[in-house]
Order: structure tokens, then C-alpha cells, then sequence
């Protein structure tokens, strides 16, 4: 089946935080981290499906939903995620702000490893903690975790969770099971439970192998709590659907409560419907988009390297989201980000929402037609050249 991604929708007066956040009719948004297609004709005919039932009281969340989890992990991952460790959640922040309550308490510290999802730090100073950054390493385009400062700051006594991004937004990188383990091992050792977002785990090129974190081996699964949702690979963020898990039922348990205290026990009827279409029928769209998307990658770096050779791009392993060295421009990630927003009307993410380790670059969206990815290109071009 062909799927007709160039097709341009009109995102406008649509409430859309992308593109009505600024209103202003000439902006070109590539920055928030939702794409411009239409979600999958699955999806599309199962939403409609229930729309023209025509009742949408309390609904609980059925057997279809959480087999469709399973199956979904068993078959694109090869891991085996049992019914009983799921939990399903309005969305993964939600079940990242409860597993910071639950397992940690005000004045603990958590390990991040910038530059890293700037929501991540959001939650955890929301909730009185303090943050501890694992700064990755960056050389010449390429990026490595820093394991001995990793294994010095979860020494710390007072350091209760690391939370990982993984496959990394944003700077696209997919970890190795060696790095992961690696990761695993410092953490037990020092009782620090792992939070593994694993949001963009659909979204993986090449010969680029997601690897669950809980997929290492019982002693890191029971020591984690892994966070998912279809919601990045099939375009369904305004749905608030995901789910998380656990081996451990202590660790599942305390999540779920602050949860339930929080009054998210039910999820979406429509957000339902969304997932189990997604995982249950699917696949051949996301595997279709992932093919775009990687063509979208190509052209930018062809286009970047021919027109602005001082732009470093950073290698596209995993995600939509490509991360850019304007390191060699003379100016801040905020004052380029601001530069292109007023002079280009290009809205892209200055890497400095991301932490320390976010000076010196830049974040864009090329999750949309190669027609508006290539304006938003010759806006770039202009704004930095």
C-alpha cells in the first residue's frame, strides 16, 4: 500500500501548539516534536468507528489494549512485556512526574544526561529535586556517555533515580545493549532506579537496533520502570496515550499510586481505539513513514553540507528530531534561535532548552513534507549564512 506523505495539510485555527502557538500567517514551525501527517488509515477508521457510536461515557481499558502492548514488544523489539507490568497512562510526562514522586523524595537528586528532553529537567524541579547532569560526550558529531563521571555523581547518597533517554532525544543517538548495560550495572550498584524513556523505540533507521532497557536481563528490568507510547511514531500526541511498566511490582505499584491519587486511572476512549489500531494495524504505515522521514534526513544533510559547511549535522540514528552544530557561528543558540524566528519566520528549538550540553546547537523538526521541509531549508540558509 502506498502512502501519500508529501500530501500538505493545513494545521492552522486547528488549536495546534505547532502552528497556531504564533500567530503570525507567515511562520514555518519545525521545532514541537508532533508531525504534519495524517496519522495511519487505521487509526483514521477506527476513531471514525467510534465517533459514529455516539456515546462516550467511562470506559475501562480492555484485554485488545494491553495485547496489543505485548504483541507490539514482542514483535518489534523481541522482548516479551507481560500483561501484568502495564500500566496505561495519559501520556508519558504524566508517568514520569509520578515515578519522580513515588520512588524519590523533596531534596533527592536525579542523574540526566544532557543535552536531554527538556521536560525531563521540567518534572524534576516541579517536584523539588534536584538535578545532577551526566553531560555526554561530544566529539566531532559523534556523542558517548561519560561513564566515570556517570559512576562518581551515583555514588552520591542522596541520589535516588537516573532517568534515560533512550533511543536519545535529542541528539537522535540509539544506544548499545553494551552501553546500556554499562549503565545498568553503575546504577545497581549505587541503588539508583533507572526511568528508561523509550518514547522514539519505533522510530530507529538503518541498521540501528533499539534495545529495551528492561530487555538486559531480569536484575535491570526489576530495577526500572520503562515508559511507552505510540504517540511520537504514529502522530498521536493530542490523544494523551502511553503506558508504562515494570517487573518489579513494588516499583509498579508506587507509580500507579501517585497516579491514582493524581485521578489518572482512566485513560481516552478515543486514545484506546488509537493504540490498539496503531500496534494492531499499522505497521506497514510506520515502517512507510519511517522511510520518508529518512529521506527528509538526506536531503537536509545534503543541503546543509552544499550551503552551510560551518553547520555540523549530527548523525540521524533514531527520531525526526535533527540536532545541528552552529558551533562555529559567533553567536548563541538563543540568539540564533531568535535571530531565525524574527528575520526567517523559522521557529526551530534552541539547544539550550535541553541543558548545559545544549550550547552551540540547535533542534529541527523534519517530521513534514519534503516541500515544506525544503522552504524551511532555504529559510535556514538565509537566517545563518
Amino acid at each position: 500500500m502506498d502512502f501519500n506523505f508529501d500530501e500538505i495539510t493545513d494545521r492552522r485555527n486547528t488549536h495546534s501548539i505547532k502552528w497556531d502557538a504564533n500567530p503570525s500567517a507567515d511562520l514555518l514551525p519545525l521545532w514541537i516534536a508532533d508531525m504534519d501527517f495524517k496519522s495511519a488509515p487505521a487509526i483514521l477508521e477506527a476513531l471514525q468507528k467510534r465517533l459514529h457510536h455516539g456515546i462516550f461515557g467511562y470506559t475501562e481499558t480492555p484485554p485488545l489494549f494491553y495485547n496489543a502492548i505485548t504483541n507490539w514488544w514482542s514483535k518489534r523489539y523481541n522482548f516479551k512485556v507481560e500483561k501484568e507490568w502495564l500500566v496505561p497512562v495519559p501520556g508519558v510526562i504524566m508517568a514520569l512526574s509520578a515515578a519522580i514522586e513515588s520512588l524519590s523524595k523533596k531534596g533527592d537528586k536525579i542523574i540526566l544526561q544532557s543535552p536531554v528532553y527538556n521536560h525531563f529537567y521540567m518534572s524534576i524541579l516541579n517536584s523539588g529535586r534536584e538535578i545532577l547532569e551526566n553531560k555526554l560526550l561530544y566529539n566531532n558529531g559523534n556523542y558517548a556517555i561519560d561513564f566515570e563521571d556517570l559512576a562518581q555523581k551515583a555514588s552520591q547518597p542522596d541520589v535516588k533515580l537516573m532517568i534515560i533517554s533512550n533511543p536519545h532525544n535529542p541528539v537522535g543517538k540509539v544506544w548499545s545493549r553494551e552501553e546500556l548495560q554499562k549503565i545498568g550495572d553503575i546504577c545497581l550498584q549505587n541503588n539508583v532506579i533507572v526511568i528508561s524513556d523509550e518514547i522514539h523505540a519505533d522510530l530507529v533507521f538503518g541498521e540501528n537496533v533499539h534495545i529495551p532497557f528492561a530487555s538486559l536481563g531480569e536484575i535491570y528490568s526489576t530495577n526500572s520502570v520503562t515508559l511507552g507510547s505510540p504517540s511520537k511514531s504514529f502522530n498521536l500526541a493530542g490523544l494523551q496515550v502511553g503506558y508504562f511498566f515494570s517487573q518489579n511490582n513494588t516499583l509498579k505499584t508506587a507509580v500507579d499510586s501517585s497516579l491514582k491519587l493524581m485521578g489518572m486511572e482512566l485513560l481516552n476512549l478515543f486514545a484506546i481505539e488509537a493504540l490498539i489500531a496503531a500496534y494492531e494495524e499499522s505497521e506497514q504505515w510506520l515502517d512507510a513513514l519511517k522511510v520518508y522521514i529518512y529521506q527528509n534526513y538526506l536531503l537536509l544533510k545534503e543541503f546543509i553540507e552544499k550551503h552551510l559547511p560551518t553547520v555540523k549535522v549530527i548523525p540521524l540514528e533514531s527520531t525526526y528530531l535533527v540536532w545541528l552544530d552552529c558551533s562555529a557561528i559567533a553567536k548563541s543558540s538563543d540568539e540564533l534561535a531568535k535571530q531565525l524566528l524574527d528575520e526567517q519566520q523559522l521557529w526551530i528549538n534552541s539547544g539550550t532548552m535541553y541543558g548545559s550540553g545544549g550550547e552551540g546547537f540547535i533542534r529541527i523538526n523534519i517530521a513534514t513534507s519534503a516541500k515544506v521541509l525544503q522552504s524551511g531549508l532555504e529559510r535556514l540558509k538565509k537566517g545563518l549564512s
